[in-house]
């Protein structure tokens, strides 16, 4: 029998998964959105769909649990033109120091960063391998590359670094069938996976190491996302996009 899991939070209203699929429906993408509030994820579809005049859905799902998962990728591509792209932003983070970790704490992250992200892209890489056509977004963190940041710990980190590796690997596997995988890693963005809006004074620390002078927005990540997904992405696979505003520099 297994044991009862933590349910994660719904997404952010100021996140970069709702700044993302603004964007891509502003675009003309028909989208799809996966989120724990059903009722929130459905109100968001039906805005897009109505202010962009493109094909919109939202499905209330819990990426953790495989079978679901399944069912709402499928009611996806049933319901809405082919499925071209996917972006895994769903995430929790942990402020838990390392030393502090308990197992339970470890696995919740690891459950919805990590196994919900293959979960998904699992199910619909599927289908884009059979249109020999796909572009996979992972949406990582500068915390992977760092070693932990302002916020997130070890648990957030790993799991976020996890998902860089992933990228490269699916871009190795998955290229002979036409698809792409890549990343962005944001830095300081001001959405609430960072402990709620941004105070002044927390602003100020974050700025003393940000050489653009300013905290970034969900729109800078989304743009970049997008073009990602976009047609004049197509030899970019296996890279990582650093949208940090210079904070962490390779």
């Amino acid at each position: 029998m297994n044991a009862p899991r933590s349910s994660p939070e719904p997404a952010s209203e100021r996140g970069i998964g709702r700044a993302t699929a603004s964007w891509l429906a502003a675009e003309g993408w028909s989208v799809a959105v996966f989120d724990l509030d059903e009722a929130a994820c459905q109100d968001l579809a039906t805005r897009l769909q109505d202010e962009h005049d493109v094909p919109c859905l939202g499905i209330g799902v819990d990426i953790r649990d495989r079978e679901a998962v399944r069912a709402a990728v499928d009611r996806v591509n049933g319901a809405l033109p082919q499925l071209v792209g996917l972006v895994n932003n769903a995430g929790v983070s942990s402020p838990v120091p390392f030393l502090e970790v308990t197992e339970a704490e470890w696995q919740r992250v690891i459950d919805v960063n990590l196994n919900g992200t293959f979960h998904v892209t699992h199910a619909a890489a599927q289908i884009m391998a059979g249109h020999r056509l796909g572009r996979i977004v992972n949406v990582s963190s500068a915390s992977a590359e760092r070693g932990g940041g302002v916020y997130g710990r070890a648990a957030y980190s790993a799991s976020k670094a996890a998902l860089l590796g992933f990228a490269r690997t699916l871009a190795r596997e998955l290229g002979p069938y036409g698809i792409t995988a890549n990343s962005v890693a944001p830095g300081s963005i001001d959405t609430d996976i960072m402990g709620g809006r941004l105070s002044d004074e927390r602003k100020a620390v974050l700025l003393q190491e940000l050489p653009v002078g300013r905290i970034g927005t969900v729109d800078d990540v989304a743009a970049v996302i997008a073009f990602l997904l976009g047609e004049h992405a197509g030899y970019l696979t296996g890279v990582t996009y650093d949208v940090n505003g210079g904070s962490h520099i390779a």
